[in-house]
């Protein structure tokens, strides 16, 4: 079975240590298309890595292969992918990571830009954050399955999609869950 699978979140949720936490126990990921260390490898800009992402993404696509690709979900592209994996008979899974705060957010890609990784300027960021539900719910039409994670303190699966429904699975929610589940359409799969 081919699959696509997509590590979701705001920028410093913590996409990069999830994909980590997967990896060691997971091993139908396929190829990992992760857009900040495309571009750290290629010593370019953001754009160049951008477009790099896109070209192994659209590789796998023409090959039929199993990836997984980490983002932000910001824009369309994801939602075209996760649309043409579909038609091409791909499984598609979503695993979500959330935070409560544009602050925590702001905070962690400080820490890690203290000790060398990327920086993302605050406006993107910002932009981002107060777009993720729309983006999320843009995407999760398309998803055969979805787990989606707390990461207030390490990696806590506080929901699943299925049915076209969102599916608490805890009974303290974590802020960002409820202001979801409240907004959040009950939608069928695409």
């Amino acid at each position: 079975m081919k699959i696509f699978t997509i590590i979701g979140g705001v920028n410093g949720a913590g996409k990069s240590s999830l994909t980590g936490v997967l990896k060691n126990s997971m091993n139908d990921l396929g190829v990992i298309i992760d857009v900040d260390k495309i571009t750290a490898k290629l010593g370019k800009g953001a754009i160049e890595g951008g477009k790099a992402a896109i070209a192994a993404i659209d590789d796998c696509l023409s090959k039929g292969i199993s990836f997984t690709q980490e983002t932000t979900l910001s824009g369309f592209r994801v939602e075209r992918t996760a649309q043409i994996a579909r038609e091409q008979g791909y499984y598609i899974r979503l695993f979500y990571v959330g935070l409560d705060t544009l602050d925590e957010s702001i905070k962690r890609i400080k820490n890690r830009v203290e000790k060398g990784g990327h920086d993302i300027p605050k406006d993107d960021v910002t932009r981002r954050f107060n777009e993720r539900f729309n983006a999320l719910q843009r995407v999760l039409p398309y998803c055969d399955e979805a787990a989606l994670f707390d990461n207030d303190n390490g990696f806590v699966q506080v929901a699943q999609y299925r049915n076209g429904e969102l599916v608490p699975l805890v009974d303290s929610r974590p802020s960002w869950l409820i202001t979801l589940h409240d907004t959040a359409p009950s939608t069928q799969p695409a």
